[in-house]
């Protein structure tokens, strides 16, 4: 998973291709070395980001304080560090299965 990697921390670092204004927010595949996922929210004051990292702390099962955008502000690639102490987040990305 080249865009799944653990961090010397312990917090989990992903590289993702997000594509705001979708239907509905869900992960849909590798997309080169990043994980594709599609957004619900639109690209709009912040929104998408704001958005993103909701998902991605509910589907963790991580506090929303955990997720950080660390880059791609005001990109579609971006990259996302998640505190992942009790290994939560880890097994919930892996069961994705991609």
């Amino acid at each position: 998973m080249h865009w799944l990697r653990e961090a010397a921390d312990g917090s989990l670092v992903l590289s993702l291709h997000v594509q705001p204004g979708a239907k509905k927010t869900e992960f849909t595949g590798p997309h080169g070395e990043a994980m594709k996922l599609r957004l619900a929210a639109p690209p709009v004051d912040g929104r998408a980001n704001t958005a993103l990292c909701v998902f991605l702390a509910e589907f963790c099962g991580v506090p929303r304080a955990a997720v950080t955008l660390v880059s791609g502000e005001s990109s579609r690639a971006k990259r996302v560090r998640i505190a992942d102490p009790r290994g939560a987040a880890l097994a919930a990305l892996r069961a994705l299965g991609y």
